[in-house]
């Protein structure tokens, strides 16, 4: 009988950690999380749901830290989550099934379901939004991105059919958050791997951005969400790029 370690990364989820935990009653025999300084009350919430608890002292980005958390790993399957994501009952009966019979399968891909200030989006470029999360442990191992991380499986990848929910952004002062999070750490990996920016080329790619996500992706269908969604890719774009001048910059003095 196949067994199943979910893997999760956190840091302060109180918010999200319980109904993300909750939605995997009956499916996961282990539960792995690997936190980074979090001072509310997720490891509590963790331990209630009986999971195994890493601290490791340093942040090393999301893929490696991913990584930790594989190497915890103990079942034959694994499923990697993050804080904000839930299983519906559908999704986990087809997860029972793909475990139990996948002969020629080491990966499956899950369509996620984003929501974004209050409606899920529907398109954007945000559905459908394939990812690779479940797979056979020892076939497959997170990308070394410090942001923006991918599972590099070895074998081959079906698709699930069922979405799991991703509740991404409940309001703007959270998108605000993760652009400055996300532009900065990107503009830090652009800068290691020696690309180049200015000011221009900041603001030719954040329209781009725009342009791309509202009108070539039909963003104008997911309503006034669809609009602000945009706008956001474009100021996250905008900053990353003005963040990688900065940093060349500084490296120039």
């Amino acid at each position: 009988m196949p067994t199943l370690s979910v893997i999760l990364i956190t840091r302060n989820e109180e918010a999200n950690l319980a109904d993300c935990l909750a939605s995997l009653e009956g499916i996961a025999q282990q539960i792995v999380v690997v936190d980074t300084n979090s001072s509310d009350r997720t490891l509590d919430i963790a331990k209630s749901y009986g999971a195994a608890i890493a601290q490791p002292p340093d942040w090393p980005g999301f893929g490696p830290q991913k990584n930790r958390a594989l190497d915890l790993a103990t079942g034959e399957w694994v499923l990697s989550l993050d804080a904000d994501e839930r299983l519906t009952p559908a999704l986990k009966s087809e997860i029972v099934t793909a475990i139990h019979h996948s002969a020629h399968v080491d990966c499956f891909a899950i369509p996620r379901l984003s929501w974004y200030c209050g409606r899920f989006i529907r398109h954007s470029g945000w559905n459908p939004d394939y990812v690779d999360r479940l797979f056979k442990r020892g076939s497959a191992r997170f990308s070394d991105d410090l942001v923006h991380e991918r599972l590099i499986p070895s074998g081959q990848v079906a698709k699930l059919e069922n979405p799991m929910l991703h509740y991404s952004f409940m309001n703007y002062s959270q998108v605000l958050q993760k652009i400055d999070r996300y532009s900065t750490a990107s503009a830090e990996q652009a800068f290691a791997q020696g690309k180049t920016s200015t000011p221009l080329k900041a603001v030719l790619h954040g329209a781009w951005s725009f342009f791309r996500t509202y009108f070539l992706r039909a963003g104008f269908l997911d309503g006034p969400q669809g609009f602000t969604l945009a706008m956001s890719n474009a100021q996250g774009t905008y900053y990353r790029y003005v963040k990688l001048w900065h940093l060349i910059r500084e490296a120039s003095k």
